[in-house]
């Protein structure tokens, strides 16, 4: 049975940081991706990475809005630490090898986005994610002694002991199919968010929530699982993303009539005000027939200098070319709104603890809360760093107090008896996987998305449940152990259904608008009754509902506009 002090899932940028924090503790570690680790989702992060480092900048300027941003639900403890520790991040960083882009003088050089009061965004051309992860996959290198890497490792359901504690996770070696307990004093969730609940996504098809659904099985509260960030600029029908980083460059938002009509949403900030502000402006342009006929408005890159573009913004260049036929320096892009992000997650304090004791999480899978109702472009980047990091240390301390404590080997048999159950269904006994995959994710964007209403939410969770039902007799068509893609897909479908059943839930129960929850029968902010975190615990009956307090240091809650 493998043992490791620290056992991180995941291996994006919050698991890296994880793994790294922890070893640098001098504890042993393994980390667990179900990808090689330089082909996690962290890749797709484009626009950049958020930091008060400028001398006419602050943290407290960087921390108001933030919380601005969220809608006044981030938790303002939670915001400042991240806030204050940035600068010193990204100095660490450029020391590790993260080549950031430098202006004139040879300075770090920002960029602006949206929401923000100054241009504290540092970034590496549109590739910023990738460039991150590469270096600190070098850094994991670097630790190989005290780092084991397990990759293409999926993991399948947490080990909890007698306790209560959290002491492992049961895995699956994708290459053979071998079922493995790892023993671990501490484990760090962070295998990122859930954006295969929706279809299209600009989420890697490895996003289908596994951390999140895992905890809540084992008993862990999920927390703001209806804030759900819909990204303003995405390609029609395929998802692909186009990085903030454009509006950010200059570029302008055009409905049909060739209107910049985000004069009439955000006269102040126009296309950088916060995604939420920028998705649902032109989800009104559409909705009110002054889209294209394609359902989609226009994204004109053509008033940004074309060095600069392909300077700064070369990789959706070749979005624009290869995707959508589109040269984006000669004419203007079609773009609609697109699911992109979770807010809500595994409910965290600020050191990545959990109510499980000896599990953490960190990063899009956890809910700490800094984003609160809706995350600001480039602080996802330093969510990921700056929680990792903090999560990696408390755990290697825990995990030094500690010994080791074995799970009950009913949990491997229980994992046995579920692969041995899904290979023994008979073909056409009931809907294939995929079938079922599609009819979820078009469902959910369709009534849990920019605009919702108490009607189509209904409807969605009625249909998810009907799924969750379904995938009890779903079958796969392969029955070999070697790189066996269709039973983890089986696997992941049952984390997508608990993930969505529990968005769904969440955005029922908040009867008002507030960042990314825009429901049109509730359409004002209501703070006297809604400005609290709507927590979600397992129960047999589904889950249930509870509530916590936002944490508010300084700013007290006012009108929100840009």
């Amino acid at each position: 049975m493998p043992s490791h002090d620290v056992l991180v899932i995941g291996a994006g940028l919050a698991g890296q940081r994880a793994a790294l924090a922890a070893a640098e503790e001098g504890v042993s570690v393994g980390i667990i991706s179900k990808v090689h680790p330089v082909r996690s989702h962290s890749n797709a992060a484009q626009g950049g990475i958020n930091a008060a480092l400028n001398p006419g900048d602050s943290w407290e300027s960087h921390a108001f809005d933030t919380i601005k941003g969220s809608d006044y639900l981030g938790d303002q403890d939670a915001v400042e630490i991240m806030t204050r520790e940035a600068p010193e991040e990204i100095l660490h960083l450029e020391h590790l090898g993260v080549t950031f882009h430098r202006n004139e003088e040879g300075k770090l050089g920002t960029r602006a986005f949206g929401g923000a009061s100054a241009a504290r965004t540092y970034y590496v051309a549109d590739i910023t994610g990738q460039a991150i992860m590469h270096v600190l996959y070098e850094q994991l290198m670097k630790y190989s002694e005290q780092i084991a890497r397990y990759e293409e490792w999926f993991c399948s359901s947490l080990a909890i002991d007698e306790n209560g504690e959290c002491c492992g996770v049961v895995t699956r070696n994708v290459a053979d199919g071998q079922v493995e307990l790892f023993q671990a004093k501490s484990v760090i969730l962070c295998t990122g968010g859930n954006g295969m609940v929706w279809k299209p996504s600009t989420n890697a098809l490895i996003c289908t929530g596994d951390g999140i659904a895992m905890a809540y099985r084992a008993g862990a509260k999920l927390m703001d699982m209806e804030m759900i960030q819909y990204h303003p600029t995405t390609l029609a029908g395929k998802g692909f993303l186009i990085t903030e980083g454009a509006r950010g460059e200059g570029a302008h938002l055009l409905n049909a009539k060739g209107e910049r009509f985000m004069e009439k949403y955000a006269p102040n900030k126009m296309e950088l005000a916060s995604r939420d502000v920028v998705s649902r402006a032109e989800q009104t342009e559409i909705n009110e027939g002054r889209g294209f006929p394609d359902g989609t408005v226009a994204l004109d890159i053509t008033v940004v200098p074309k060095k600069r573009v392909h300077e700064a913004l070369r990789e959706i260049v070749l979005v624009g070319r290869d995707f959508a036929g589109v040269d984006i320096t000669r004419e203007p892009i079609h773009i609609k709104p697109g699911n992109h992000y979770t807010m809500g997650g595994v409910k965290t304090d600020v050191d990545g603890r959990t109510d499980i004791p000896g599990l953490y999480s960190a990063g899009e899978t956890a809910c700490v809360s800094v984003h609160g109702g809706n995350r600001l472009g480039a602080n996802s980047l330093l969510d990921t760093l700056i929680f990792g990091k903090r999560s990696g240390r408390d755990a290697a301390a825990r995990a030094k107090r500690i010994d080791y404590s074995r799970a009950s080997k009913q949990v491997l048999e229980d994992e046995e008896n579920l692969v041995a159950d899904l290979i023994a269904r008979e073909k056409g006994s009931g809907r294939r996987i995929s079938e079922i995959k599609l009819e979820l994710g078009q469902t959910m964007d369709a009534k849990v998305a920019v605009f919702r209403d108490e009607a189509g939410i209904t409807e969605a969770l009625e249909t998810v449940r009907r799924l969750k039902e379904e995938a009890k007799t779903a079958y796969i068509d392969d029955h070999g152990s070697v790189f066996n893609q269709d039973l983890i897909a089986a696997i992941e479908l049952g984390y997508m259904l608990d993930n969505a059943e529990c968005t769904c839930v969440a955005a029922l129960e908040r009867k008002e608008s507030r960042g990314a929850q825009y429901r049109t029968d509730f359409p004002e902010r209501n703070d006297t009754d809604w400005l609290k975190h709507i927590d979600l615990e397992r129960t047999d009956d589904g889950p249930e509902i509870s509530y916590s307090e936002v944490t508010i240091t300084q700013w007290e809650p006012q009108e929100r506009t840009y």
